[in-house]
């Protein structure tokens, strides 16, 4: 346990609660009850991750439309995402597995890592709080934003860079339009290079309209060969 929780970067006041969040239903349910499983860790985790993730995305992306932030957070916190965490704790060898679970092939199973990743996470809130949770989801799950996975999805940073290889390049956004109730309202949006319109997009705010908008313009500049 030791070497994961320095790879963890984090040392539990209480171990026992690392124990319970490596701790498969399949064990538990071997033990006859003297064991707990991760499940309930698992779920307080799932949350936690989400929450650090949307906090995370939320203050650090404010040109993102709501639809990109759900794409990319979900991007973030996916199995997929969850089972590299896992391979990089090297978290299958730690896991407590019942006899056929472990037979089976159970600690590379990805569910199960991912998981445990979670109820880990959730381990460590319980034990040192949400700063301590945070520093762990910013180690291993925010450092793959750098990766690119936010980036290609903000339109209108991609356009002002497209643009800006030439010098003297003015972009614009301009409401063209909006429709329907407050509750259910689209924006048009127009965008124009030096004057020229090169893209238009419709949103549910003014922003994701502005991001549709960029979108269709690095569409139709990528056609035109710049």
């Amino acid at each position: 346990m030791k070497s994961l929780e320095e790879k963890l970067g984090y040392t539990f006041r209480d171990p026992s609660l690392l124990e319970n969040a490596l701790t498969h239903s399949s064990r538990a349910n071997e033990s006859r009850g003297t064991l707990s499983s991760n499940e309930r860790l698992e779920f307080l985790g799932d949350s936690i991750l989400g929450m650090v993730v949307a906090d995370h995305l939320y203050r650090n992306h404010p040109d993102l439309p709501e639809g990109e932030l759900t794409r990319t957070r979900a991007a973030l916190v996916c199995e997929e995402s969850l089972v590299e965490v896992a391979q990089e704790l090297n978290l299958g060898e730690y896991l407590r597995l019942g006899k056929g679970e472990e037979a089976g092939g159970g600690r590379n199973r990805p569910s199960i890592r991912a998981d445990a990743v979670e109820a880990v996470l959730a381990a460590v809130y319980l034990d040192g709080g949400i700063g301590s949770a945070r520093k762990i989801v910013q180690k291993y799950i925010l450092s793959r934003e750098v990766a690119g996975l936010t980036k290609p999805h903000d339109y209108k940073t991609a356009l002002q860079e497209l643009v800006q290889r030439e010098s003297g390049q003015v972009l614009q956004y301009r409401l063209t339009g909006e429709e329907g109730p407050d509750h259910d309202k689209r924006f048009f949006m127009e965008v124009t290079l030096n004057g020229n319109p090169i893209g238009s997009g419709t949103g549910r705010s003014k922003k994701e309209a502005e991001q549709m908008a960029a979108q269709a313009a690095i569409q139709a500049l990528e056609k035109q060969g710049h």
